[in-house]
């Protein structure tokens, strides 16, 4: 059965070879630059909390810990500067040997700063889709290699709430086939085959820039057609970024469909709609600059001038016990 799917997928890129795509996005842009200036220095603040607090002790199943996840975060020589001082200050402590960073480039530092955990994809720094593909495929032979039982990938823009994510792993079951996420569309990415404009499929996607996860038996399940580099042909081979040729191999490839999780966030929300009440319950947070206005949630704490992206803030607020938080 299995390998009659392998075959049918296999098919299906073959006839793509020789189509034309047409793809509804939902009006959703995938280049997002950011505007450097308003960055962060941080190198002056304390990295160890206060006290030991365990911040697990909330988790009602034990069935999954800290340990079973692998959290890759893909990230580019361009901001190694800008955003990465700001994850290794924060959330990052919080999970310094299950997070590891997927970059293009060797430095020295940042592998002192993560034990070891700088992994240089030897991918492009471009932010073109098959650079963006080729780190994806790195994540997740690493994943494979973990032996870890979730694969939880997150942008470099965005703040992980590490005991929330675990709490809401342990809802699932690794050995089943699951792909957690939140959408960035509002309607499925369609696929026609020109000159007919003939509906071919459609699927939905988790958008890269909220995060999602993948329990390791759907993993397994993608292993034909994903791993040693396999995920950059599929991506060349619809044309589309790393996270949309995720969702089209798991929900057209996998039949396995996206299970929304709302808790993840990206920078294409409104931020500052997410009231602080509810921020310990959520997975993921982001921010994003256009011209001059910030997109970046509304929490109280430092100054907008030390603190534009509020990821500081948003630590303090939820782990008051660093050394670092206003007293």
């Amino acid at each position: 059965m299995g390998g009659r799917r392998i075959f049918k997928a296999a098919a299906v890129l073959i006839a793509l070879g020789y189509s034309s795509l047409l793809v509804y996005q939902g009006g959703v842009t995938f280049n997002f630059q950011e505007n450097r200036q308003g960055s962060v220095q941080v190198s002056d603040l304390s990295i160890e909390p206060v006290t030991k607090t365990n911040i697990y002790d909330s988790a009602v199943n034990k069935n999954i810990s800290l340990n079973d996840i692998f959290i890759s975060v893909k990230t580019t020589k361009h901001y190694q500067h800008t955003r990465l001082p700001i994850i290794l200050k924060t959330w990052f402590q919080l999970a310094r040997e299950q997070t590891w960073f997927f970059t293009d480039t060797d430095n020295r530092q940042l592998q002192d700063q993560t034990n070891g955990h700088m992994v240089n994809t030897n991918c492009s720094a471009s932010h073109q889709r098959k650079h963006l593909c080729c780190k994806m495929s790195v994540e997740y032979d690493h994943f494979l290699e973990s032996g870890k039982k979730w694969f939880c990938h997150f942008d470099d823009d965005n703040y992980v709430n590490v005991p929330r994510l675990v709490s809401i792993l342990q809802q699932y079951n690794h050995q089943e086939d699951w792909y957690l996420g939140r959408t960035s569309v509002y309607e499925p990415v369609k696929i026609y085959k020109k000159p007919t404009n003939k509906l071919m499929f459609s699927f939905w996607f988790a958008t890269g820039g909220a995060g999602f996860c993948i329990s390791r038996s759907l993993a397994l399940k993608m292993l034909p057609v994903a791993s040693g580099g396999k995920f950059i042909s599929i991506c060349e081979g619809i044309r589309l970024p790393d996270d949309v040729s995720m969702g089209f191999i798991i929900e057209h490839m996998m039949k396995k469909n996206l299970t929304l999780v709302p808790e993840f966030h990206s920078h294409l929300e409104q931020m500052k709609l997410l009231i602080p009440e509810t921020f310990r319950n959520q997975i993921s947070f982001s921010y994003a600059k256009a011209k001059d206005e910030w997109n970046v949630v509304n929490v109280p704490g430092f100054d907008t001038i030390y603190d534009p992206t509020r990821f500081l803030s948003l630590h303090c607020f939820l782990f008051p016990h660093f050394k670092f938080c206003p007293r």
